[in-house]
């Protein structure tokens, strides 16, 4: 069992990652795949035992607690605006969905979707990548402005890298709605802010030990 204040702040590191993995995706045509896995099969698990569960393990998070901590650091040259404004659109996104019922009850069916598909195929497949890119594009796409991914042209043109990111900004966004499910509020982040960096900084301990 985790400690209460690491566990509360959990589903945030889920969307830090979430959006370091879009930047990863864009910059580099490559992604740190333990982290990418974790976060992908978070959307799918969607009766977790515990918090920790959705992620597999705290291990799974440590991009995600990195970035939490280096983008809530008192050192301006650790805050990474490009991230910043990723999160921010996650969060957004979130809001949206919950405002509407039929998107949320669509994502629902869409998600058991993909859950039988894996019946059928690995995780690691890329029709599952696909499937949830196909999610993103269909359901929560269309709630708000599309959000602009900055990298490189040569690597956002490749199909296989948009399919990457529209999956992985779908995790960021079901990480958002779990953050919510368990009291989190954007203000908090702003009000809360030395708290949450105290509960990033011990979860990277018990990664790290």
């Amino acid at each position: 069992m985790l400690e209460p204040h690491i566990e509360q702040h959990l589903a945030l590191a889920g969307v830090c990652q979430a959006a370091a993995l879009v930047k990863q995706v864009a910059r580099n045509g490559s992604v740190d795949n333990t982290a990418f896995e974790a976060s992908l099969s978070s959307i799918l698990v969607t009766d977790p035992e515990s918090p920790q569960h959705v992620f597999g393990s705290l291990e799974n998070l440590k991009t995600g607690y990195q970035t939490l901590l280096a983008q809530l650091s008192d050192k301006s040259a650790s805050k990474d605006t490009e991230l910043t404004r990723y999160i921010a659109s996650l969060l957004g996104l979130e809001r949206k969905l919950a405002a509407k019922p039929d998107a949320l009850a669509e994502l629902g069916n869409r998600i058991s979707h993909v859950q039988r598909q894996l019946a059928h195929v690995s995780f690691e497949d890329s029709q599952i990548a696909g499937s949830l890119a196909s999610i993103y594009s269909d359901i929560i796409s269309p709630l708000a402005p599309r959000i602009q991914v900055a990298g490189n042209p040569d690597h956002l043109r490749q199909p296989v890298n948009q399919q990457r990111v529209r999956a992985l900004l779908l995790a960021g966004v079901r990480a958002a709605v779990m953050w919510r499910q368990m009291g989190g509020r954007r203000r908090q982040i702003l009000f809360n802010r030395k708290r949450i960096v105290e509960s990033a900084s011990q979860a990277l301990k018990l990664i790290n030990s």
